[in-house]
C-alpha cells in the first residue's frame, strides 16, 4: 500500500512539473507583432514608425539571402543606460533658449515618449575645455580645501540637470570625472597640458573627490560613480593629467579608495581608465590583477578616439577585456565628433559612426554608453582653447532655434526602445553590410536594432527559433524593431 502511495504521489509530482507555465522571462514570439521604426539617409524618416509585421514560420535560410539571427535564451549583460554629458558649455548655451526651446530641448533628450529617453548622465569636476574658461573650487595653494564651493556651477550647470533629471522622471544615473586636479597640486605647476599629481598632494585630491560628490548630493543630485581621471595618458591643451595604470591602480588603492569608504561614500563607484581603447587591456591587467585595488573598481570607462593615429575602432578591445574580466563592468563614458564645421551639420557619416560604434560596444559586452556634449552652439562651442566639436543638437544662439544632427536620431534608435535592466541577447547577421545587436525589456518587449551601411536597400529575414519576419532596409539606415 505505501508503495502504490508513493508511485501516485511521484505520478502526481511529474504531472504537476509539466503543468508548469513557462517561466516569466521566456521570450516568445507567439502573437506577437513587429513594429519597425526607420531612420534613413535621403528622406524624411527619422524614428519614424514605417512597418507592422507578423511572424510566420522560417526554415533553413538560403545563403543568398540576408539574415539576421536572435537567440533569446542566450543573455548577457544588463543594460544600465545612455545619455550625455552636461558640461559647462552646454549648460551656458541652454541658458540662452527661449523658455520654449528650452522645453523642447528637455523634451528631445529625456522624455521617453516625445523624445529618446536618455537614462545616463555625465558630467565634470571643475572645469574641462567645454566650459569657457577654468576654474577651480577653490583658491590656489589651499591644500586643506578650506575654501571649497560649487558656486560656480550653481549658476548653469546644476540648474539644467535638475531639470534634466526632473524630465527623466527623477532619476538620471550620474557619474563625474575629473580633467585636473589643481596647478598646485601638480609636477608641471599647469592645469592644462598634461602634467601629473604630486605624492604629496595624494591625498587633498582624494578629499576633493569626496568633497564634490558631497556638495552635488547635498544639491539633490545623486552621483553613481567617479572615474579616477579623464583621458589619463594624454597631454591636451585643455585640462589634463597623466596617470600610468600603476600610479592610477597605487592612487586608487591607498588614496581614493579608502578615502570614499572613510567619508561614508563607499557606495559610489570608480570608474578605471576613462581614455580609448587602444590602451585599455594594459590598464585592466595591471589594475585587476591588484586584489586591494580591484576591490575599490566597479569596472572600467573607454572612448573612442584611437582612430587619431589613423587606424581603425578597436572594438575588439572591449570585448577581450569583458572576457578576461566578466565580473567588472563596462562603460562607454565618451565619444563625439571631432573638428566642427557647420556644413556638415546633416553629414551622415556621423550618425553611422555612433551607430557602429553602439552596436559593437553593446556587442562586446559594455553596459551603458555616453556621448560628450548634448548641446553645443553654431560654432561648436564654447571652448576655452578651440577644440570645437559636434553635439546631436546644436543651438544657433543668434536665431535661437535648435538644429537636430544625424547623431541624434542614430543614439536614439537604442536610447528610445532599450529600457533600464534590460538584458543584451545573442544576436548575428548573415553579411557584413548589416550590424545588429538585440535587448529584452524586462516588460518582455525586444528590441532589435539593425543597421544598413550600404548603398543599397536591403531585404533580410528577422529569425527567433522557428519563425521570422521579413523587412526592408533602405540604403544608409538605422532600424529598430519592436517585438
Amino acid at each position: 500500500m505505501k508503495n502504490n502511495s508513493f508511485k501516485i504521489l511521484c505520478f502526481l509530482f511529474s504531472v504537476a512539473a509539466f503543468a508548469q507555465p513557462k517561466a516569466k522571462n521566456e521570450f516568445t514570439t507567439n502573437g506577437k507583432k513587429v513594429t519597425v521604426y526607420t531612420t534613413a539617409e535621403n528622406s524624411n524618416l527619422r524614428l519614424t514608425s514605417t512597418d507592422n509585421l507578423t511572424f510566420s514560420a522560417s526554415k533553413q535560410p538560403l545563403e543568398i539571402e540576408s539574415s539576421v539571427f536572435v537567440e533569446p535564451s542566450k543573455k548577457f549583460q544588463t543594460f544600465m543606460g545612455i545619455g550625455g554629458a552636461i558640461t559647462d558649455a552646454s549648460a551656458e548655451i541652454f541658458a540662452k533658449l527661449s523658455k520654449e526651446k528650452q522645453a523642447e530641448f528637455l523634451d528631445a533628450y529625456y522624455d521617453k515618449q516625445k523624445g529618446i529617453g536618455y537614462s545616463l548622465l555625465r558630467t565634470t569636476i571643475q572645469s574641462s575645455d567645454f566650459s569657457s574658461g577654468s576654474y577651480s573650487y577653490i583658491e590656489e595653494g589651499d591644500k586643506d580645501l578650506k575654501t571649497f564651493s560649487i558656486d560656480h556651477d550653481r549658476q548653469f550647470r546644476i540648474p539644467l540637470i535638475k531639470q534634466a533629471i526632473a524630465k527623466a522622471g527623477g532619476k538620471l544615473t550620474t557619474y563625474v570625472a575629473p580633467w585636473s586636479p589643481n596647478a598646485f597640486m601638480k609636477d608641471n605647476k599647469n592645469v592644462l597640458k598634461g602634467g601629473k599629481l604630486l605624492p604629496e598632494y595624494y591625498q587633498t585630491w582624494a578629499n576633493f573627490y569626496a568633497k564634490f560628490i558631497k556638495a552635488y548630493e547635498k544639491e539633490g543630485i545623486p552621483i553613481w560613480g567617479t572615474s579616477t581621471q579623464n583621458e589619463p595618458m594624454a597631454v591636451q591643451t585643455w585640462g589634463s593629467c597623466i596617470y600610468t595604470a600603476e600610479a592610477e591602480r597605487d592612487f586608487i588603492k591607498n588614496f581614493l579608495g579608502p578615502t570614499l569608504k572613510k567619508e561614508k561614500l563607499g557606495n559610489v563607484k570608480i570608474i578605471a581608465w576613462d581614455h580609448n581603447r587602444d590602451l585599455m587591456n594594459y590598464r585592466a591587467n595591471v589594475i585587476y590583477s591588484d586584489p586591494e585595488a580591484s576591490k575599490y573598481v566597479w569596472g572600467m570607462g573607454f572612448h573612442w578616439y584611437e582612430n587619431w593615429s589613423g587606424g581603425a575602432s578597436m572594438f575588439d578591445n572591449v570585448g577581450k577585456v569583458n572576457e578576461a574580466y566578466p565580473n567588472k563592468g563596462l562603460l562607454f563614458t565618451e565619444g563625439c565628433v571631432e573638428k566642427f564645421d557647420a556644413k556638415k551639420y546633416q553629414f551622415w557619416g556621423n550618425g553611422e559612426r555612433y551607430g557602429i560604434s553602439m552596436i559593437n560596444d553593446f556587442n562586446n559586452g559594455t553596459a551603458g554608453w555616453t556621448d560628450w556634449n548634448i548641446l553645443l552652439d553654431q560654432n561648436g562651442g564654447p571652448n576655452h582653447v578651440g577644440n570645437f566639436c559636434f553635439a546631436p543638437i546644436h543651438a544657433d544662439t543668434t536665431t535661437g532655434e535648435l538644429i537636430y544632427t544625424p547623431s541624434y536620431y542614430y543614439i536614439g534608435h537604442f536610447s528610445k526602445f532599450i529600457r533600464l535592466n534590460a538584458v543584451r541577447v545573442s544576436t548575428a547577421v548573415s553579411r557584413s553590410a548589416l550590424l545588429s545587436t538585440s535587448f529584452l525589456n524586462t516588460d518582455g518587449t525586444m528590441a532589435t536594432i539593425v543597421m544598413n551601411q550600404s548603398d543599397k536597400e536591403i531585404t533580410y529575414n528577422l529569425i527567433i527559433a522557428a519563425e521570422k519576419t521579413v523587412v526592408k532596409i533602405p540604403a544608409h539606415a538605422i532600424q529598430t524593431l519592436v517585438y
